[in-house]
């Protein structure tokens, strides 16, 4: 009978932590354009990140959340679209660009590492970048509390 206040406080934990909300989708400001995001902030979200889709419209992007800031490196395993990578400090400020990166058509993947260490990582469809005029300085704005995330 003691056993059963426990097992309860158990089940209750449990409910809890599979009640937290999905971060909903987001929206990012770059060099002036505006971009509707999809957050990845942990490691399952991030490592899946963009693979399998098989379009991405043009105002939209995924931005990868880290919990520190370090060199970066991407690769375009079962990614089926070409996309610009974009990487960011801890300031949010472009620290380093890797554009027109296409898919991965055969293993090995070559991997597309950031310039400079970065905590967030914008992956925008290819081309962009350039036709909107990024520059490395640039800042990300991003609607909300992307602190509150991680």
């Amino acid at each position: 009978m003691k056993r059963l206040p426990l097992v309860f406080l158990l089940l209750t934990a449990a409910g809890c932590a599979t009640a937290v909300p999905k971060v909903p989708a987001r929206g990012v400001e770059l060099h002036g354009q505006h971009f509707t995001t999809e957050l990845a902030t942990d490691d399952a979200s991030r490592e899946h990140g963009l693979m399998m889709r098989t379009q991405l419209p043009a105002d939209h992007s995924m931005l990868f959340v880290f919990p520190d800031t370090q060199p970066r490196w991407f690769w375009m395993k079962n990614t089926l679209i070409p996309l610009d990578i974009l990487y960011f400090g801890a300031d949010r400020r472009l620290v380093s660009m890797q554009l027109d990166v296409p898919p991965c058509k055969a293993d090995p993947c070559p991997v597309y590492p950031s310039d400079a260490p970065a905590r967030y990582v914008l992956e925008l469809p290819a081309g962009t970048a350039r036709r909107i005029g990024v520059e490395t300085g640039d800042e990300l704005t991003v609607d909300g509390s992307i602190g509150a995330v991680h």
